[in-house]
């Protein structure tokens, strides 16, 4: 399973984990909102008809090893009085996937998004409304956070390229690795002076409070353009140009490709009605 995640619903904090690439929802946190003893809530949920014939037809459809003469019992039997049900004799009986009961300090019943908005419907049509549009806003910044991290990895390989292009062209033979390092942090600082106006140690003494280093603190945009910027350079460098001139021109290729980058964010945010102007 993945690290767990929380999101925050009119004051209930409520757990999100990864399983199997899908998401799973504590049945537990938002039992909560209804009343401190989750284990009777999700228990009379699940002695439900209409329960345990949503989480049937769901096995069926998703889970190749669900038992269906086991979970046909299990309906045969609802409605009764004595009937009882718990998602652990759920799961173990019929094989679902669809429900996890996890033990221990930090343990509980957690279920597909698709199960646990149905339950939280069961509790609250409005906190459901709440939970729906909080797990939304957690996909989207996981997505926002994807992509940047795609970014920052495609200057990694980018920064691998320059150094290759460093090391065959700039670095003479015998050099110290002291000396191998002074050259890698001084080609690494034209592209820094090129897109940030400044050095990775100036970056730092203006910025003593902040982790990590000056790339790590760029934004998308200026990742996109770093990574243009290694594999321009490392071209540069292979075509024998001063460093004097692959500064002024990287400089100048930072300001054009920023420029377009800034208004391509800009009108992603604010999009233009094309068919009004026609």
């Amino acid at each position: 399973m993945s690290k767990k995640k929380k999101i925050e619903v009119q004051g209930n904090e409520i757990t999100v984990i990864g399983n199997n690439e899908q998401d799973y929802i504590s049945l537990t946190d938002i039992a909560k909102h209804k009343t401190d003893d989750s284990s009777a809530v999700i228990g009379n949920w699940m002695r439900n008809r209409n329960t345990i014939e949503y989480l049937g037809i769901w096995e069926t459809l998703y889970n190749p090893n669900f038992k269906p003469i086991e979970f046909e019992g299990f309906r045969n039997q609802s409605g009764l009085n004595a009937f009882t049900l718990s998602p652990k004799k759920w799961v173990e009986t019929t094989n679902a996937t669809g429900i996890i009961v996890k033990a221990g300090r930090y343990g509980g019943t957690y279920a597909h998004k698709d199960i646990a908005f149905k339950f939280a419907s069961w509790i609250s049509v409005e906190f459901e409304l709440y939970i729906v549009k909080e797990f939304q806003r957690l996909k989207e910044e996981e997505q926002k956070q994807l992509g940047w991290s795609a970014k920052r990895e495609l200057a990694k390989i980018n920064y691998r390229i320059h150094t290759d292009a460093i090391k065959e062209n700039l670095i003479p033979k015998h050099l110290s690795k002291k000396q191998i390092s002074y050259v890698y942090a001084n080609e690494a600082d034209i592209l820094n002076m090129a897109l940030f106006g400044k050095t990775a140690k100036q970056w730092r003494d203006e910025n003593p409070d902040k982790n990590g280093n000056l790339r790590d603190d760029a934004n998308a945009s200026q990742l996109i353009c770093l990574a243009n910027l290694e594999n321009l350079n490392a071209v540069f460098i292979n075509d024998g140009l001063p460093q004097s001139e692959r500064l002024t021109k990287l400089n100048q290729i930072a300001i054009s490709q920023m420029s377009i980058l800034l208004q391509s964010h800009t009108q992603l945010l604010n999009p233009k009605n094309t068919d009004d102007e026609l």
